[in-house]
């Protein structure tokens, strides 16, 4: 399948400020595509551009197979938005707003169908200004599917929300992936792009820095494994002589940590060594690069070659 979005050489100049620089990527069919940044990254200006509330100064930009840039009005009759604040009247209720949108599309879903796909039929009939932040954010969803896209875009989708209706708001972000549509997510929340993500694209400053599926950038990390290892008696400090590629070695009793680029091997040679003196492993932890490790080590990366780059913003969520 062709992909959903492609991005080439996207660029967006408010003044001096460069809030995207030769932004590109390409969002495949059926998957889960994160945008994680820090605050100020260029996430936002970068999403508003695809969905043409922003021009682009520079670049090319295909949705749907259709050139987003020289026709948005079509565009949007294949997608859906959830962006970071949803602005209605106080008193419109969820089922008249779901209504209002069904009429700017040439097909959309019945309201009714909505209110219960998103948890809202007990409050289709309450005022917007009643409902609280996570049965906002569910009616900003069930806006975004009226006309069933194909592609929905989420700005910061759980911004604000409690433990409870951030986990209920992943839960609903995965079924749409299941029921077949394609997902582009902005967020500075690690663990919410290591669990949803099938495939990151890290953005600082402005730039596209590293791009891949999580479990590919941990593996494509130049952070060293960390090793803890417990053995049934106190080994002799020799032990570790000649072991290649063993750094920050420390002892303490049983106990042995160490940090390897290659822990399987350097594992491997240390326990040919403790057969041979009768000694065993009773505890054995290695602790691999994290998406957090990934994160920090290509924000730093950009730090250094940037020096208008500023800090990592980086959220851990509770």
């Amino acid at each position: 399948m062709p992909a959903k979005v492609v991005v080439r050489d996207l660029s967006k100049r408010y003044g001096l400020v460069e809030a995207a620089r030769g932004v590109s990527f390409d969002v495949e069919d059926g998957e889960i595509f994160g945008l994680l940044g820090p605050n100020g990254a260029g996430k936002t200006t970068t999403v508003e551009c695809l969905l043409g509330l922003r021009q682009p100064d520079e670049g090319a930009i295909s949705i749907c197979g259709i050139d987003a840039r020289r026709e948005p009005r079509e565009v949007k009759q294949h997608i859906g938005a959830a962006l970071q604040t949803t602005a209605l009247q106080d008193k419109i209720t969820p089922r008249e707003a779901l209504g209002l949108f069904a009429s700017f599309y040439r097909v959309s879903l019945p309201p009714d169908t909505l209110l219960h796909r998103f948890a809202l039929s007990e409050k289709a009939d309450a005022p917007f200004d009643t409902l609280s932040g996570g049965q906002r954010q569910r009616l900003a969803l069930a806006l975004a599917f009226i006309n069933d896209p194909e592609l929905v875009f989420l700005d910061e989708p759980t911004t604000g929300l409690d433990a409870q209706s951030r986990r209920e708001l992943h839960a609903e972000i995965r079924r749409m992936k299941e029921d077949g549509h394609t997902v582009l997510l902005t967020t500075h929340h690690l663990e919410e792009a290591e669990q949803l993500c099938d495939r990151i694209a890290i953005i600082a400053e402005g730039r596209i820095i590293e791009t891949g599926a999580p479990r590919d950038l941990i593996a494509r990390s130049t952070r060293l494994q960390t090793v803890h290892l417990t053995t049934s008696a106190r080994l002799d400090e020799t032990v570790m002589d000649g072991l290649p590629d063993v750094s920050d070695l420390s002892q303490e009793n049983m106990t042995l940590r160490f940090r390897t680029p290659a822990a399987s091997r350097t594992i491997a040679d240390l326990m040919q060594r403790l057969l041979a003196q009768g000694v065993e492993i009773t505890e054995l932890h290695v602790q691999k690069a994290s998406l957090e490790d990934v994160y920090l080590e290509r924000i730093a990366t950009e730090g250094a070659r940037d020096p208008h780059a500023t800090s990592t913003g980086v959220s851990r969520q509770p």
